[in-house]
C-alpha cells in the first residue's frame, strides 16, 4: 500500500490594535504551527502545535488576542490551500481541541487577559491545531497565513 504524503504549515502574521495611553504598550509575536506530513490513508487526525506571545509593559486594560479565518469563508473549517487543492483544518484554545479562537463570531472564543496590570514579561499561549483525517488530497506544500490581533 503506497502512502501519499504531504507538507502543512500555518504562518501567523500579526497586527497590533488599540488606543495605547502613552504609559502603555503591548507586543505581540508568534511561532508558526506546522502540521508536517500529512498521510491521506490515515484514520486519526493530525495534531499540531504553534504559540502567540504577548508582552505587556503598563496597561490597566483588559486584552483580547483575536485570530482571523486566514482567507476560508468560516472559521469552521479553515483551510489551507496548495494551488486550488484545499485540506481544511482548524486552530483552538485548548489542548482537547473543542474551543476554536477565532474573533468571537461564528461559533469562536478570544483569549482574553482581564487586567494584566502590566505584567512586563512574555506570556507564551499555545495554539493547537488540528487537520481532521479522511480528506482526499493532491501531494504538496498546502499553507495559509493568519493573522493575531492583540486590542487593549
Amino acid at each position: 500500500m503506497r502512502r501519499l504524503l504531504l507538507r502543512a504549515g500555518i504562518a501567523l502574521a500579526l497586527v497590533l490594535s488599540g488606543v495605547v495611553p502613552a504609559r502603555a504598550a503591548c507586543t505581540i509575536s508568534t511561532t508558526p504551527l506546522v502540521f508536517g506530513a500529512y498521510d491521506v490513508f490515515a484514520v486519526t487526525p493530525l495534531d499540531s502545535a504553534g504559540s502567540v506571545t504577548f508582552h505587556c509593559t503598563a496597561t490597566d486594560k483588559d486584552i483580547v488576542i483575536t485570530l482571523d479565518r486566514g482567507g476560508a469563508p468560516t472559521f469552521n473549517p479553515r483551510r489551507m490551500l496548495n494551488g486550488a487543492e484545499q485540506l481544511t483544518y482548524n486552530l483552538y484554545l485548548d489542548a482537547a481541541r473543542t474551543t476554536i479562537w477565532g474573533d468571537g463570531t461564528g461559533g469562536t472564543q478570544t483569549f482574553a487577559n482581564h487586567n494584566p496590570q502590566g505584567n512586563n514579561r512574555d506570556i507564551v499561549l499555545p495554539i493547537f491545531g488540528r487537520i481532521p483525517a479522511g480528506q482526499d488530497v493532491r501531494a504538496g506544500t498546502y499553507t495559509n497565513t493568519i493573522t493575531a490581533t492583540i486590542q487593549f
